[in-house]
């Protein structure tokens, strides 16, 4: 029963009752109060090195869901580039600290690849002319598909292969920083296909716009340094990934073939992997599987 106020008479207002709602499960480093936030979208934070306190949430009752936090970026360029390095530091640390790598490299001749694409090119407006760069993201989807091992998670002490191969594409972002957002189900669409969703992608990576699934979903990533005129990459493997393969750039060189030498375009391509889930004679077998079919270009 309420007592009555010495002062007043009146009955003293009761003290609030305690919430019965569940709060989440997260209280990271400068949130003031314990926050709504899901596992999901609290392992992004960490990784993102956002803080949840600071994130609106939408989901049930406020909580802070994975969208909540991939949309949740400093206005500041000094900040995001500052945030973006604390990503790829702590994502990096934690892939060299925790996957046992093993690095192969095959030199691959690109004369039917570049042949096959001139003559297909010159029939096309520059616009919808196809990169190179798609003939390996598509012969590396097939090959992963071929040799599993290499496409798939590592978690929890376990590998877990994945049936569909979604290709990460790592892009590097105007203000500084990588990111390697996935393009979906690369095994199961043509090459303009793949041309057009890799426009589209690097644009939306470079205006924030990419979806939270992109973000995630990678089961194998591809790096591409030709650009900047490096030969070869050994990249490191993005976590809970097994597999990354790096492609440098295009070179002629003297070149064997049927029994001929002569000027060839060749092209370094590297394999950066996780032992627990494969091996080098497998780890050599997916190589050469993205040999042979850049050999075959019109099978792409």
């Amino acid at each position: 029963m309420a007592r009555a106020s010495p002062s007043t008479g009146r009955a003293a207002p009761r003290a609030p009752a305690a919430s019965t709602k569940p709060v989440g499960p997260y209280t990271g480093p400068g949130v003031r109060s314990r926050v709504r936030i899901s596992p999901a979208a609290a392992r992004r934070a960490r990784d993102l090195a956002v803080d949840p306190g600071r994130v609106r949430g939408t989901g049930p009752d406020g909580a802070i869901t994975l969208d909540d936090v991939e949309h949740c970026r400093p206005d500041e360029p000094d900040r995001r580039a500052s945030d973006m390095r604390r990503t790829i530091a702590a994502a990096m640390s934690r892939s060299k600290r925790e996957i046992p790598h093993y690095y192969l490299a095959e030199t691959i001749p690109m004369e039917a690849a570049t042949r096959w694409l001139s003559e297909r090119n010159a029939r096309r407006p520059v616009e919808e002319r196809i990169l190179s760069a798609v003939l390996f993201l598509k012969a590396v989807a097939l090959a992963a598909q071929r040799y599993p091992e290499m496409n798939g998670f590592w978690r929890d002490d376990d590998f877990t292969p994945q049936a569909r191969v979604h290709v990460g594409v790592a892009i590097a972002l105007r203000r500084g920083g990588l990111i390697a957002p996935a393009i979906h189900d690369v095994t199961d669409k043509s090459l303009d296909a793949l041309q057009a969703d890799l426009i589209d992608l690097v644009a939306r990576a470079r205006s924030g716009r990419l979806r939270s699934s992109e973000f995630t979903d990678s089961t194998i990533t591809v790096t591409n340094l030709g650009d900047n005129g490096v030969e070869t990459v050994f990249g490191a493997i993005y976590p809970p990934q097994v597999a990354l393969v790096g492609t440098g750039t295009m070179t002629y060189r003297p070149w064997v073939i049927d029994g001929e030498m002569r000027p060839v375009p060749l092209v370094n391509t590297s394999l950066s992997a996780d032992h627990r889930a494969s091996d080098g004679r497998q780890g050599a077998r997916f190589l050469c599987a993205v040999r042979e079919l850049l050999q075959q270009p019109n099978e792409l």
